[in-house]
């Protein structure tokens, strides 16, 4: 029998919050089993993007990154983000390491083609190295992956945080009974944008196509939900968005279900 794995994906909002961030590590330090987080951090590199006098670009909930956009990302994600959560749970007795797609040749991408947009330095991924998160796993280390990959010709690629996620979690599944859980700022996904109670408690991907179609799902929850319906296609246990409790108790949270 598979032992458990969790893979949490923390946004953007929880990092940007120093109560939420703290309380966030707290919970998943106190996670028995094997555990990985996956973060992002958009909401902060679009802060010191302003802050540089550069406009961040977004469609579809997706970034375009151009040459100074991914000088910023690999700073934030990979540098200020990543080894502050890594510092805190240290704290917490978490022996974490953090990685980005580069280390250990974890994420190997390919840049994004250009059809009808041209994302830039964006990477869509090619290949996990599982064996490699197995055995830092087997070391009882926690490994803390930033939304960065590499393209093994020297490029850096932003990629996104979701869909790293869910390509670890089906990665892992063939060692791993996986969770994964999405970990936001609302409690779920809402019917209602304006009542963090009005929480959807399950979602099928039929019902998926109709939520979009009436514009309930939009934007950036539209490829986080994709991701997840993909992940349970391919071996994943079980997938839950919600907030920071998701990580205690799923009894307020969205499960996605095919």
């Amino acid at each position: 029998m598979k032992t458990k794995l969790t893979i949490v994906k923390v946004g953007g909002v929880i990092l940007d919050d120093n109560l939420l961030f703290e309380e966030f590590l707290k919970n998943f330090s106190l996670i028995n089993e094997n555990k990985i987080i996956v973060h992002g951090g958009g909401i902060i590199a679009s802060n010191y993007m302003i802050r540089l006098g550069i406009i961040p670009k977004m469609v579809n909930g997706r970034r375009i990154t151009d040459s100074k956009t991914l000088d910023i990302a690999v700073m934030t994600y990979a540098g200020l983000i990543n080894k502050k959560i890594v510092s805190k749970l240290q704290k917490l007795n978490c022996n974490s390491i953090g990685l980005s797609g580069t280390d250990g040749n974890l994420i190997k991408s390919k840049i994004r083609k250009v059809n009808k947009i041209d994302y830039g330095f964006v990477g869509d991924i090619e290949k996990i190295n599982d064996e490699f998160l197995f055995s830092l796993l087997n070391s009882n280390l926690t490994p803390t992956i930033c939304s960065l990959t590499h393209d093994k010709k020297g490029q850096l690629l932003n990629t996104n945080a979701d869909t790293i996620a869910s390509e670890i979690a089906i990665a892992m599944s063939k060692y791993y009974n996986v969770t994964l859980k999405y970990c936001f700022d609302k409690s779920g996904v809402l019917m209602d944008q304006n009542s963090n109670t009005s929480i959807k408690k399950n979602i099928t991907k039929k019902e998926f196509k109709k939520l979009v179609d009436d514009k309930i799902i939009y934007e950036g929850m539209i490829p986080k939900l994709e991701n997840c319906f993909h992940a349970l296609e391919n071996g994943v246990n079980k997938i839950y968005i919600g907030d920071i409790d998701i990580l205690n108790t799923i009894k307020h949270c969205t499960k996605i279900t095919l």
